[in-house]
């Protein structure tokens, strides 16, 4: 203690130091740090420190549990687990976020602290994003001036950065809404869930270079006949024409597409009209799409933007489309007119039309998916600004660089199925699109200065948006095998039982959710979906208890539920070995192996002799190397009792079907001396052989079946010898006949 406080005494400063002194320690960027580079490279050395703790930790299976019965190691990782908690509750109390991680009465549960600690870290990472944007000139710390009395709108849905100070009842309930009338009743065109590959939906292709393949142009709800009858149909004519089913309507036009030459020049930024003052056109009817469509005709480039919904539906639903021109801005109800979008196709395939998009590469595929609209000529924002190396891509910060305009967020995750909208979702879909136009003006100058006024960058990002432009829509088709990479991406280890309730629950929710047309996050999320499958209940009631809250579906199919992980329970209790697909090839070929030599035994009954040499090469090259083969041996007492009990099978039955090789070869000379001793002269039947044939069926010539009045033609069985002691001296070898 003396020691302490006597350095103590010596690290604290004089109350009269010298102005040098003073002046240096203003100028410390902080308390030990002359800068901030000092600074961070100390607090890297801290986050990797923690880092490489964090990972030597043991896990699950390992030494930990031999070492967990003992007291005194429980009593040490009690006293460290408290520390622990100790200072990430320091750390959240100086960062202004809930500190009762350590109080054991709150927060009982470690799932409640792993959301106490993602809610903590989300909140200082939304801070430390606020000081980098004021450190790099973007100000998101000044508040807008406000009239007196003005009241701030709430946060209505939750986002990653969601206050840590906020009730989560408060910002959920507009994430789905409820009771409200499922759009999909309403579609003219019945949802495909089923487990087959995505055909696409057009049947009308304008703007064509290469004319549409005749199988796409009719649909199965133009003919006058039955629906079932009217898929058949249509199926029978498809399928002819497989590869131009599932190929790209525009590959052609896509490919022989060329750029506009007013893209390659320097352009001329025309400044976006205030939202306030623009007006904006709800289009609801077949009529106003149809207008809508001959005003896109017009114009040079318009910008697109699309509002999903895939909480409520299995594949998802697009419910708004905004499209915005430099005059005006114009919102389409995409549920009422689903049927009809393709009208658009006139507009959306011309290739003297720009279509901007931001992140574009959901979008191509929602179009494709619901309504069989294709983009042809596009330009793509957010790798324009990936080019621009501007550190954020999002259009949120484009707005800020470009506009200075703050977007509202707030509607990002609502539930856009809701009918009527209402005005201030329709303010946040208008203003998706109606900076668009003014930004793609604003990234293509700068691209065009970046590049010394060379068209070489805006050429790069042209290029990638019309790659983006030919992808295409892949349904989420079920194997047997789906739920491995689910599995996977888990990082658990699941015995055999738990792997099997995994695969059942995971086909359930598929069947389920193509069937009720609801997402498997409606149905079963993940985390619930591993934790039954970790658990295995036994009693239906222990199924809920995995599930908080627990989800519509899984209440009303409890007893289904409960049959599978009692189905999944009866499994032999093994272990899994995950491994990756090289190690599959080759425990195939050593599978393949073991069977082949599991039918030696059955086919030497039927071939007389095989030839040696042959096997013996072909053994060599199929065998396994010893590592590979012992990596996956259970090194258990039983393993091994079981495999030497196997190698002596192989042995008796190697040995019996020599035996039976010997007999055979007896009895053929046994056949061959009597017809000899009647006299009659066997003929052979002219068989014509190949390679191949010979190569299996070649065997030693056998002796002479000429009839020798020095041999006895029965005498008793003896075991063959060499070709010249079993012989009579007085026998004169002949040749084969063979």
């Amino acid at each position: 203690m003396a020691a302490s406080s006597s350095s103590a005494a010596t690290v604290k400063p004089s109350d009269h130091s010298s102005p040098a002194e003073e002046t240096e320690q203003e100028t410390e960027f902080c308390r030990g740090f002359k800068d901030a580079e000092a600074f961070v490279k100390h607090g890297l050395g801290a986050v990797v420190s923690a880092t490489k703790a964090s990972a030597a930790l043991p896990a699950a299976g390992d030494e930990f549990d031999l070492y967990r019965s003992f007291p005194a190691f429980q009593q040490f990782c009690a006293s460290q687990g408290d520390r622990l908690l100790h200072c990430m509750s320091q750390i959240m109390q100086h960062h202004g976020c809930r500190s009762h991680m350590s109080d054991r009465n709150r927060l009982t549960g470690l799932e409640d602290r792993f959301d106490l600690v993602v809610d903590s870290n989300d909140a200082i990472l939304e801070k430390v994003g606020i000081l980098l944007d004021e450190a790099s000139g973007v100000s998101r710390s000044q508040q807008p001036v406000m009239p007196a009395g003005y009241q701030p709108p709430k946060i209505v849905v939750s986002s990653w950065n969601r206050r840590g100070g906020e009730r989560r009842e408060e910002t959920f309930h507009l994430l789905h809404a409820k009771n409200i009338q499922r759009p999909q009743l309403k579609f003219k065109d019945k949802v495909d869930n089923s487990n087959t590959p995505f055909v696409s939906k057009i049947f009308i292709k304008p703007n064509a270079v290469k004319p549409l393949p005749s199988c796409e142009c009719e649909r199965p709800e133009d003919l006058d006949v039955p629906a079932a009858l009217a898929d058949f149909i249509h199926q029978q004519r498809t399928q002819e024409h497989v590869d131009d089913m599932f190929s790209h309507p525009y590959q052609y036009e896509l490919d022989h597409l060329v750029m506009l030459e007013s893209l390659k020049c320097k352009p001329e930024v025309q400044m976006y009209k205030p939202l306030a003052e623009s007006t904006c056109q709800f289009i609801n009817t077949l009529d106003d799409l149809v207008a809508l469509n001959e005003k896109l005709a017009k114009v040079s480039e318009f910008a697109v933007d699309l509002e999903h919904h895939s909480y409520r539906s299995f594949l998802g639903i697009t419910c708004l489309m905004q499209i915005s021109t430099r005059e005006e801005d114009f919102i389409i109800d995409t549920l009422e007119l689903r049927s009809e979008m393709y009208i658009l196709n006139e507009t959306f395939t011309d290739p003297a039309i720009v279509k901007v998009f931001h992140g574009a590469d959901s979008d191509i595929e929602w179009l494709q998916k619901d309504f069989g609209l294709y983009v042809v000529n596009m330009f793509d924002t957010h790798h324009a600004a990936r080019c621009l190396n501007l550190g954020r891509n999002s259009l949120d910060h484009l707005l800020k660089v470009y506009c200075s305009v703050n977007s509202d967020k707030r509607y990002q995750l609502a539930d856009w199925r809701i009918r009527p909208l209402p005005e201030e979702m329709l303010k946040y879909a208008q203003a998706d699109t109606h900076y668009l136009l003014y930004v793609y003006d604003r990234v293509r100058a700068d691209l065009f200065e970046t590049s010394n006024s060379q068209p070489t960058l805006i050429q790069q990002v042209w290029a990638k948006s019309r790659d983006l432009s030919l992808k295409k829509y892949v349904k989420p088709i079920f194997t047997e095998d789906s739920y491995m990479e689910l599995y996977r991406k888990q990082k658990r280890s699941f015995n055999t039982q738990q792997l099997a309730a995994f695969r059942l629950l995971y086909a359930w929710r598929d069947k389920l959710g193509r069937e009720e047309d609801e997402s498997t996050g409606y149905i079963l999320p993940n985390h619930m979906m591993m934790k039954i499958a970790e658990e295995l209940p036994k009693e239906p009631q222990g199924i809920m208890a995995c599930c908080n809250p627990t989800p519509p579906l899984v209440r009303q199919q409890i007893n289904e539920l409960h049959q599978l992980i009692k189905q999944a329970r009866e499994t032999p209790l093994l272990k899994v070995c995950v491994f990756s697909f090289h190690f599959y090839y080759i425990i195939r070929d050593f599978v393949e192996y073991e069977i082949l030599d599991s039918m030696k035994s059955v086919l030497t009954n039927s071939v007389v002799s095989l030839q040696a040499e042959v096997l013996a090469e072909k053994r060599k090259s199929m065998t396994p190397k010893r590592k590979i083969r012992n990596r996956w041996k259970l090194q258990s007492i039983e393993q091994q009792q079981q495999e030497a009990q196997e190698k002596r099978q192989a042995k008796e039955q190697a040995k019996k079907a020599q035996g039976t090789n010997t007999e055979a070869k007896q009895a053929g000379q046994k056949r061959e001396s009597a017809a000899s001793d009647v006299g009659e002269e066997s003929l052979k039947p002219n068989i014509q052989t190949t390679a191949f044939f010979l190569s299996l069926f070649i065997c030693k010539s056998k002796e002479s079946s000429q009839f020798d009045p020095n041999r006895q033609a029965h005498g008793p069985k003896q075991k063959k010898k060499s070709a010249v002691g079993g012989r009579s001296m007085s026998y004169v070898p002949a040749k084969s006949d063979r």
